[in-house]
């Protein structure tokens, strides 16, 4: 990764490259979520809520060394009242392919959810979707509604694996599949092609990859998202 240059009357001269700052940031958060989840000062927890907490915390401990250009947040306001989980921020201002982000200006963000999703059934396919027209609750949903990530054509989902028996790979393809056939009436248009397709799988580290590319509807900046999937399966070894 290319670093940003500063003249000196404090004004960016270049820039990075967007594709491999991105990318960059994307291995950091896979390669660190084995050694969070296996943190032995970490609290046991099954909410998404403090998880998603003891994450941004253990990314920006480790950031500072090994990704100093960037920092992470918490729980970033998005469209309306909407905040999705974590966010990755520049720790000053950057170019990005002639775009300036300030530190207020997020270049990444990520979603979180959990597999299976909790109690009631309603919120079953939480990863992808809401049950009803009515209930935007789905990851892949606000995405592609322009709700999480409007000003970015790339993004990523994580997925606290807390039941590794359950094909989730195959189960989220299928609900994408059944949303075919059978729109919420939220808005959304779905295709076949919008299916998760696999990178990578480890089941040593219980690390897995997927990704995916989705319409979206709603004020944002490209009509397409590039959504990369970073699975952690928290029962490992039990």
């Amino acid at each position: 990764m290319d670093a940003e240059t500063m003249s000196s009357s404090g004004q960016i001269t270049s820039g990075v490259k967007s594709h491999a700052s991105i990318l960059s940031i994307i291995t950091f958060v896979c390669k660190q979520l084995p050694s969070w989840r296996d943190d032995p000062d970490r609290p046991t927890e099954q909410s998404e809520r403090k998880l998603n907490s003891q994450l941004y915390k253990f990314l920006n401990s480790q950031a500072r060394e090994h990704l100093p250009m960037f920092l992470f947040g918490y729980e970033e306001p998005q469209y309306r009242r909407r905040n999705v989980d974590l966010s990755v921020l520049p720790t000053e201002n950057m170019l990005i392919e002639a775009q300036l982000y300030t530190i207020y200006d997020p270049v990444f963000v990520i979603e979180c959810k959990r597999l299976p999703a909790p109690p009631p059934k309603e919120r079953e396919k939480e990863y992808v979707t809401g049950m009803k027209w009515d209930k935007i609750s789905g990851g892949i949903q606000r995405f592609k509604l322009g709700l999480h990530g409007a000003k970015h054509n790339l993004a990523a989902m994580i997925g606290y694996i807390q039941d590794s028996s359950h094909n989730w790979h195959s189960t989220i393809n299928k609900w994408i599949s059944e949303l075919v056939e059978h729109p919420i009436g939220d808005g959304n248009t779905w295709e076949n092609n919008e299916k998760l397709k696999i990178i990578e799988e480890d089941k040593t580290t219980g690390i897995a990859k997927y990704q995916s590319i989705h319409n979206r509807t709603g004020d944002v900046a490209n009509n397409e998202i590039e959504l990369h999937h970073l699975w952690i399966t928290m029962d490992i070894g039990k």
